[in-house]
């Protein structure tokens, strides 16, 4: 009897542990149809450095350049995610970037949203950076919303994917599924509301990206190689007519998370997350209202 009540409460109540997250009960990914690198993207700089093969795209870096590319279309919402597998070893100084911009239609004034996996060194974990500019707070002085984490997993040994949802109401990103942050709508103001394209690249960003500058890239290490692969853009285009509905990342059509989704995500944030932007004392948190939300 003994037995049997500890197998129903580990069915009923299944424990957690910093090893895994729990199931987020829904996988947005496999909502939305993938497609192929050349249908929906193209170069945007260092052709050279890129190759596609099989609708999977390599991206590298060296002392000569790196390399991006952009989607082919904008949009006002959408799923946008792609599975990406990053290069290990010494990468200190090295961006690989999935993000959704208008840095292009907007110079100076601009909104974007990023997912970034920033270089390390040896023995240390990548660092996943997600990051939300709106309005020109990436151009001049910097007003980042960076929120950090140490996956649960070592993302150069397999292919992992990872999303961004943006509509209207809210910014969802996810990592294999799991939701790691939740970023809503609390004004005008504090919300990227004009179309954006996706994009993606490798670059040097030494000046920032490791441990604040303090590791550069070592070129030594060349070519600094991503892949990415099973790429999908589902959404409203900005062409789309106004009745096109945003697409959800939970069982509701509305929007937001169930409450399975929001468990994992406080997991993820509880054991994972290394950097918070409304937790730090040194910003100026005048800049950034949503955190006294």
């Amino acid at each position: 009897m003994a037995l049997f009540l500890s197998l129903l409460l580990i069915l009923l109540f299944p424990s957690t542990n910093a090893d895994w997250p729990p199931s987020p009960g829904y996988w947005p990914s496999s909502k939305f149809r993938p497609m192929s690198f050349h249908k929906g993207f193209k170069n945007l700089w260092g052709p050279s450095h890129q190759s596609v093969n099989h609708n999977a795209l390599t991206i590298w870096l060296d002392k000569t350049s790196g390399s991006g590319f952009k989607s082919v279309r904008p949009f006002r919402s959408g799923y946008f995610s792609a599975s990406i597998k990053v290069q290990p070893g010494y990468t200190a100084g090295v961006i690989t970037a999935f993000y959704l911009s208008n840095n292009e239609a907007h110079p100076g004034f601009h909104d974007e949203v990023d997912i970034e996996f920033l270089g390390t060194t040896f023995g240390k974990p990548y660092t996943l950076q997600t990051n939300v500019y709106v309005r020109g707070s990436g151009d001049g002085k910097i007003i980042g919303r960076e929120m950090k984490f140490h996956l649960w997993f070592d993302p150069t040994q397999d292919f992992h994917h990872y999303a961004i949802l943006w509509t209207p109401k809210e910014i969802i990103f996810l990592v294999d599924d799991v939701p790691i942050r939740r970023y809503p709508r609390r004004s005008a103001a504090t919300f990227p509301l004009r179309p954006m394209w996706v994009y993606g690249s490798i670059w040097d960003a030494s000046s920032w990206a490791t441990e604040d500058g303090k590791y550069k890239a070592d070129y030594k290490y060349q070519p600094f190689v991503a892949k990415y692969t099973n790429f999908k853009a589902s959404g409203c285009s900005a062409y789309a007519p106004a009745w096109c509905h945003p697409v959800s990342a939970s069982l509701f059509r509305s929007g937001g998370l169930t409450r399975q989704q929001r468990r994992a995500m406080r997991w993820v944030q509880r054991y994972h997350m290394v950097y918070n932007y409304c937790r730090d004392p040194k910003r100026n948190h005048a800049l950034t209202p949503e955190c006294r939300s």
